[in-house]
């Protein structure tokens, strides 16, 4: 099994996947080991002193101000953990929860938090026997972090609450900690709120949504090159040195992948009735442009997500001259802004891909295809209520991508008075990111069928390969009205799994 070492340097994007999605073994390095040890000593110091020092011998939030006694310490930091393990609603999902753990345990390793190794190599041992708290969906504002989430994770740790097992069965998390042979963390000073205080929610989600959507932006180029070959449209508007004019390198990209898809067609540039077509509608022609600046996002979105990676996020934070210091590192503002970039760049490539989809099942714009697609129209609806359920879809999308940063709602009494409401973001970025494959394959089942409708024309040798493939996994192509859910849900799974980019890369060479 892979196994992924944490370090204090922070970890990979590939780490994190490899950890919440692959089932990966964590090792703490020996590095992280020396640096835990260091920074408890600083802590053990001043927890010694008469002075008060914020998150040592203090309260926490709008209680700061309260020294707390060397007797009431460890109660103290069970406290914070148990009233924060406040969330209610649905369980998050199983990667989601493992990328949260993994994270933080990523900065607790960096050796500015204060924790005991101890406590380290028992959150590595809880993930590594596929134990996972239960945590919800909601109770998390963002700031500071993912509070309540990270709380329901504190609480594992220390042997209550309840958790998921490897098999998928909710138990109490003591009893699972006794059947691995992990004994449950007693947390000391600073340990508490160190393993509360972090933006690891939100970005899980953020660097699960890019390996995501980097497949998904590959595989809509696909299909909107599909789109294009079956409306015998004009692949004149996709040439490198059109793009290099306005040199955007996602707009490049896109444009390059389709160009690929489309070497070889016989359908493309050909037009109904020898009528001469000046230009293919802004759907089709400007998909790379679209495309292409939500590639642009997701660049931008994967250079904040690797810059919190390697970040170290707690309050306060034990820095090596021996100062603990408070500070605002926790806000989720860096995350929560690109997590909404993502949910809007995702909603433009949903509505456009509609938009081609309409027009294929437009008997009125479709270039002679038969309407809706349909094998005997009128008798057979053919493909009328795939696009209705693309189109719901599509307007979900829009309510999703209305941003959740610009929102902020006070707490703690007035001390936390703007929150970033990051990990709501994130939440409905997961609903968009679903949503926008449903959409992707409403458009490839839409588009493949459409292919193999044109008689006479030979389409690409790469689109070939996708239709042969898609044919395979079990979504049939045309033919008189059938039961269409099982065939949608059969293109789901074959964009869900990346398959567009599998079938067409062996003919196309690695998309761009």
């Amino acid at each position: 099994m892979h196994t992924v070492v944490v370090g204090t340097s922070g970890v990979t994007a590939s780490d994190v996947l490899a950890v919440a999605r692959g089932g990966a073994r964590i090792e703490l390095a020996d590095e992280a080991v020396a640096a835990l040890a260091a920074a408890r000593e600083i802590v053990d110091a001043l927890a010694a002193e008469p002075e008060p020092v914020y998150g040592v011998s203090t309260g926490f939030g709008a209680l700061a101000s309260r020294h707390i006694s060397p007797e009431l310490r460890a109660q103290l930091q069970r406290n914070i953990v148990r009233s924060h393990a406040a969330g209610m609603g649905p369980r998050v999902e199983r990667e989601v929860v493992r990328a949260l753990m993994f994270l933080r345990l990523k900065t607790v390793c960096s050796g500015h938090t204060g924790v005991r190794p101890e406590v380290a190599r028992t959150m590595a041992d809880i993930l590594n026997a596929g134990i996972t708290p239960v945590v919800h969906e909601y109770g998390s504002l963002g700031c500071s972090g993912d509070l309540a989430p990270l709380s329901h994770c504190a609480l594992t740790l220390m042997g209550e609450g309840d958790a998921e097992g490897p098999d998928g069965t909710v138990r109490p998390a003591g009893e699972l900690l006794a059947e691995y042979g992990i004994a449950p963390v007693e947390l000391r000073e600073k340990e508490g709120l160190a393993l509360l205080n972090g933006t690891d929610g939100m970005l899980g989600m953020l660097v699960m949504a890019l390996a995501d959507l980097d497949t998904l932006y590959k595989s809509a180029d696909v299909t909107a090159a599909l789109s294009l070959e079956a409306l015998l449209g004009t692949d004149k508007v996709l040439a490198p040195e059109l793009h290099a004019i306005r040199p955007h390198p996602g707009q490049s990209a896109s444009a390059a992948n389709m160009l690929a898809v489309l070497k070889g067609s016989e359908l493309t540039g050909h037009h109904q009735d020898g009528a001469p077509r000046v230009q293919d509608a802004y759907s089709v022609r400007c998909a790379p442009q679209v495309a292409g600046a939500g590639r642009d996002t997701l660049a931008h979105a994967r250079l904040v997500a690797e810059r919190e990676l390697a970040a170290a996020v707690d309050n306060p934070l034990v820095l090596p001259d021996g100062r603990v210091e408070s500070n605002g590192n926790f806000h989720g503002a860096p995350v929560a802004y690109v997590l909404d970039f993502l949910a809007i760049a995702a909603a433009d490539l949903g509505s456009i891909a509609e938009r081609r989809t309409d027009r294929l099942l437009d008997k009125n714009r479709s270039h002679g295809l038969p309407p809706f697609l349909a094998d005997d129209a009128g008798v057979d609806s053919g493909l009328m209520i795939a696009q209705y359920t693309q189109a719901a879809l599509v307007s979900e999308m829009k309510r999703l991508a209305v941003p959740a940063s610009v929102d902020s709602i006070p707490s703690s009494a007035m001390q936390e008075d703007h929150v970033s409401m990051g990990w709501s973001a994130a939440r409905k970025l997961r609903t968009a990111v679903d949503n926008l494959t449903r959409i992707v394959a409403i458009e490839l089942y839409a588009a493949t069928r459409a292919i193999e409708l044109r008689e006479g024309l030979a389409p690409a040798p790469a689109s070939r390969a996708v239709i042969d493939a898609v044919r395979a996994a079990g979504v049939q192509g045309p033919g008189p009205d059938r039961f269409l859910s099982p065939d949608l849900e059969a293109a789901d799974a074959f964009v869900r799994g990346g398959r567009v980019v599998t079938a067409v890369e062996p003919v196309t060479g690695p998309l761009l």
